[in-house]
This record gives structure tokens, sequence and C-alpha cells, in this order.
């Protein structure tokens, strides 16, 4: 799990170098339309590549822990802006993930697939900028609904939806007059609580803290 970290903080730190040495350059006519390409009662919609990747922490019944695998998938970001800096977003997406408990009083046990939709609503802040790249901050919300799951091994799991918090930080590096190319980054807080039947070995519990990290990029449009 860390490994995959180093890598995408790697990939995603050479993306942000390579922007910023382009937004770096001399720009004229760009720069007046950088400054004014957000602004109140705009909206910009995005359609990305999203991973999410757990960083999981559990305690279960059985002992062991649970791990859960990573998964890329499309997603659909839409923002509108209340003023010249501050913006409401939405993002849409849903990921299926494989699912394992490990070095379990029963052994390694093969918890099938879930997948997870986890609606997210951030408040952000937009600095100003007279370049092309335009940086961002915010925090949010969201509501992670766990569906059409495949118990495995078990007879049968079910996990708690559960309400969630995240940090965001990205960029948007404007293109052209309506549109975008966009970086985000969201670090969600987020548990369930999770019910195993493991048949005649009986009932187990595990309560799971995801953490994970969202990491999309993607072409934006301006409205």
């Amino acid at each position: 799990m860390k490994k995959q970290f180093f890598k995408k903080t790697l990939s995603l730190l050479s993306s942000l170098v390579i922007v910023l040495f382009i937004s770096l350059t001399p720009i004229s006519v760009m720069s007046q339309e950088a400054t004014a390409f957000k602004s109140a009662g705009k909206w910009l919609v995005g359609l990305k590549v999203l991973n999410l990747d757990p960083d999981e922490k559990s305690v279960t019944s059985i002992g062991g822990e649970a791990k859960v695998d990573d998964d890329t998938v499309p997603e659909l970001d839409i923002r509108y802006f209340l003023t010249d800096n501050i913006a409401i977003e939405a993002i849409f997406g849903t990921t299926e993930h494989s699912v394992k408990a490990i070095g379990t009083a029963l052994g390694d046990v093969n918890l099938g697939t879930v997948k997870v939709l986890p609606p997210t609503f951030t408040l952000q802040y937009h600095f100003n900028s007279e370049s092309r790249f335009l940086p961002y901050i915010g925090a949010g919300i969201n509501y992670t609904f766990f569906y059409d799951d495949n118990p495995g091994d078990a007879v049968g799991i079910s996990y708690k939806d559960e309400v969630g918090f995240a940090l965001n930080i990205g960029f948007d590096y404007v293109i052209n007059e309506n549109n975008y190319f966009n970086i985000d980054i969201k670090k969600y807080k987020l548990s369930t609580d999770t019910v195993i039947d493991a048949g005649p070995a009986g009932i187990a519990t595990a309560s799971v803290d995801l953490d994970p990290l969202a990491v999309s990029i993607g072409y934006g449009w301006r409205f």
C-alpha cells in the first residue's frame, strides 16, 4: 500500500512540476482570461478518471485484519461558484473493491467484492492567479453507500453505510476560454462496521477505518 502511495505521489508531483513550468511562461491575453475564468455564477463540469485507494485499519472479532484493494473508475464532478473565490462541488462515481481478511482465527478469508458509492459535497476556496494555473483547497462531507456485495467464501456479509469527511486540494489549468485540465486530491476520513456470516464457524464482526485517498485527473468545460 505504501509503495502504491509513493508511486502515485511521485507521478502527481511530476505533473505539477510540468504544469507549473508551463504556467510561468509569458502570458498576455491568456492571463486576463485565467483571472476571469472562475467567477460568481459560473459552472465547471469535469469528466475525469478517479483512483480510490483505501488506507485501511481494522479491529475484528476473530483477530487478523481486513484488506481492501483500490479501484480506478470514471468520475463526474460539478462545481458552482457562489463568489469569485468560493465554490461548491459535487462528485459522483462508483468503485468496486475486493475484500479479504488475513491472519484471522479462521485463516485468510476471501470476502468477495463490494461496490461503493460515495457522493461527496465540498466547499472550496479558489486562489486568485494571473496565470493559467488556478489552485484551490477545500473540505467536505460525504455519505457512503455499500451495495451489490458478493460475500466470497463467507455465507453472507453486510456493510453499514456511513457519513464521512474529506480534505481537498487541487488545481485547474486553463486551456482556453471554456475548457480546463484538472488534478484533484481528496483524503477521506471514513469508517464502516461489517457483519460476516461464516456459516458453521459463526458470526464475525469488524470495525474498519477505510480512510481512502482519492486522486482524479480529467478535462472539463465552463458554462
